[in-house]
């Protein structure tokens, strides 16, 4: 392992530039399948194929296998959301129990980038480790691919060819064009990790995504001055625009009860700055606002990578360049396929994972589909925020007649109780009630079945992957079949316990 660290960090750097090459040359170039790029989607759809007993070759430009999750995506953002969770409860109960003053000066952003890049190798040798010597995936990495036609690819001085060939080339940031987005201090979520060498002591986010509310609660956490500039409602679009309407509101409020500045229906007219990011000019629905500032993330949306198979391989794709697929990842062209960020929102390692590897069964002839459109999903501020199925807006729409179980109930404001506190949010009970955190299951009245959950506190997300499941399956989960379940008390969801309350009702009612 640590060998393969130093490999990868030398490669990185520039230092090694040829190839590294994983591949059983006995067997001749011929594939089963060929995946353009060594992602999520890359990396589980050939393990599968090969489980299944195909041949699967990976071409990853990066020195190592695992994409951008734990490079410069996922993973940091992880670390950061763990960090933002610490210093908020630090800051809320500062002078309480055992927490002493707050000091904004000793929470570094700069530190924790810092933290992560010099460990962030660990998990990529991990994965060219383990791909080689337990998942037995023949791979080059650390070299450019270029698609010649639907099945060869040329790599590393080299031409390969297979039946099928999976696209899975990822996406990157959608720059807005905004004037000034060049300026040294303007950064996307990849540039952050890669370049940040300096403190920031005032910073402006742009856009109103998961991205942008994820960095933003983090930056703010540190003690940071933040604000958050959004050209319609926060959380509105993509994945989060399945969240109940009521558990929005929640996540927002508490943005700003943290003093995050939230700037909706407004939009940045020019970064400002001579030799650097000095301030930002926004216009608003009260007027034109400048704000100060010495960093700016841009996090309005993605686009798609298609620059190593576009020319030879002129896929159908969505108003957006994503490209299109059917239930079984097949593209617009007989046997290729696409997996991952390259379809578009949402664009999450579990999407990725899911739909390289439906690629890969399709490929080896076993029927498979995946609707990545309803999936479960979830974001951080300094709370874990998950979703799965419907708000209860859209299901009053779709059933008519439909119950909830909400904790705080709507009757009462966050802090009147203490509930809901579980695991994570117990000593929040019993100092700052309000955020303890907020839960709801939308249940069809007339079926009981359960068709949505929405949550925000600690440790659900786990659970929020088995609910959709049985939310999701043919039989559905009914109110009853949640209240004869076992929980785990106190468990970090309230749906088991509060479905018992009511299960026994002929006629459901709130609560």
């Amino acid at each position: 392992m640590a060998q393969w660290r130093q490999l990868i960090d030398d490669a990185y750097r520039g230092q090694v530039t040829e190839p590294i090459m994983n591949v059983d040359d006995s067997r001749g170039t011929h594939f089963d399948a060929i995946f353009l790029g060594g992602g999520s989607a890359g990396r589980f759809g050939a393990a599968v194929l090969r489980s299944l007993g195909g041949r699967a070759l990976v071409l990853e430009r990066w020195p190592f296998l695992g994409g951008s999750c734990p490079h410069q995506a996922c993973v940091p953002h992880h670390l950061f959301s763990e960090a933002a969770k610490e210093l908020d409860q630090a800051q809320a109960l500062a002078g309480r129990l055992w927490y002493g003053k707050f000091d904004p000066a000793a929470a570094s952003v700069l530190e924790l980038v810092e933290l992560f890049r010099g460990q962030r190798s660990g998990s990529h040798a991990h994965m060219n480790w383990q791909s080689a010597g337990q998942l037995d995936i023949e791979y080059i990495v650390n070299t450019e691919a270029i698609a010649a036609d639907a099945r060869t690819v040329r790599a590393a001085g080299r031409t390969f060819t297979a039946d099928a060939l999976v696209l899975c080339t990822g996406s990157c940031t959608a720059m807005p064009g905004i004037a000034g987005e060049s300026l040294p201090g303007v950064f996307d979520y990849a540039s952050f990790i890669e370049d940040l060498d300096y403190e920031p002591s005032r910073i402006v986010v742009i856009g109103g995504s998961k991205v942008a509310v994820e960095y933003a609660s983090f930056y703010r956490a540190t003690g940071t001055p933040t604000a958050i500039v959004s050209r319609g409602p926060m959380l509105s679009t993509g994945g989060p625009g399945r969240m109940d309407d009521d558990l929005r509101r929640f996540v927002i409020d508490g943005m700003r009860a943290r003093d995050v500045e939230l700037l909706e229906h407004s939009t940045v007219t020019r970064i400002a700055g001579r030799d650097r990011v000095e301030a930002v000019e926004i216009t608003t629905p009260d007027g034109p606002r400048r704000i100060e500032a010495d960093f700016v993330l841009i996090a309005t949306g993605e686009k798609p990578n298609v620059e190593g198979f576009v020319e030879a391989l002129p896929v159908a794709r969505d108003a957006d360049g994503f490209v299109a697929v059917n239930s079984r990842m097949q593209t617009s062209i007989p046997g290729v396929y696409a997996a991952g960020d390259l379809l578009g929102p949402p664009l999450e390692m579990f999407k990725s994972r899911r739909s390289g590897t439906t690629a890969a069964r399709n490929i080896m002839g076993t029927d498979s589909e995946f609707h990545y459109a309803d999936i479960p999903d979830f974001l951080h501020t300094t709370y874990e925020v998950c979703w799965a199925g419907l708000g209860e807006r859209e299901a009053r729409q779709a059933f008519g007649q439909v119950v909830t179980i909400q904790v705080p109930p709507p009757d009462l404001a966050p802090g009147e109780t203490p509930l809901p506190m579980a695991e994570g949010s117990m000593i929040y009970g019993f100092t700052r009630p309000e955020r303890t955190g907020f839960q709801k299951c939308v249940i069809d009245a007339r079926s009981r079945r359960v068709v949505g959950v929405h949550h925000a506190g600690y440790g659900a997300k786990d659970a929020f992957q088995y609910l959709h499941y049985l939310i999701s399956r043919p039989g559905g989960l009914t109110i009853d079949d949640l209240g004869d379940m076992n929980e785990l008390y106190l468990s970090p969801d309230y749906f088991i316990g509060y479905a018992r309350l009511r299960s026994g009702q002929a006629e459901l009612t709130s609560m």
